[in-house]
């Protein structure tokens, strides 16, 4: 699903197996805790992996703790509303319609919205599926005319 993107390659590489010797210097229940404070914070997931990646040498949560992100967050009831890709999806089309509101000819940002729109979509209907978003669950996004 390749739709309009880029084709850059600028993101980190995940390590390749598990070192069990830089997983042995952590604290799995140290590390839930950083989890649980970031997570009151309203901090997003990912936010928490790279802040547990750069401030407190985690290569990745799962290799420490046996489970994902998603799952400890699950655990401690600090899951959040939405999936983050789809709420940030929902953001950009929102910051897309108030730059409709100043500018209404800009018809490359009208494109945008609508493939913005269509992401949203198509991800909602994933979501659906697999019973993470409820059935009823719609966006209020419309293109400006």
């Amino acid at each position: 699903m390749r739709r309009g993107r880029e084709k850059g390659k600028s993101h980190s590489t995940r390590p390749v197996g598990i070192n069990e010797g830089l997983i042995s210097l952590h604290d799995p229940d140290a590390i839930k805790k950083v989890i649980a404070d970031l997570a009151k914070k309203g901090t997003p997931p990912s936010t928490i992996g790279v802040i547990l990646r750069d401030q407190y040498g985690v290569p990745l949560v799962k290799h420490v703790l046996g489970k994902k992100m998603k799952d400890i967050l699950e655990e401690l009831n600090l899951k959040p509303e939405f999936p983050e890709d789809l709420s940030n999806l929902i953001k950009r089309a929102n910051n897309v319609i108030e730059h409709l509101k100043e500018h209404p000819k800009d018809y490359r940002a009208k494109r945008g919205l609508e493939e913005i729109i269509s992401k949203i979509n198509r991800l909602a209907k994933y979501y659906k599926r697999e019973n993470i978003l409820k059935q009823e669950w719609k966006h209020d996004i419309l293109v400006p005319k």
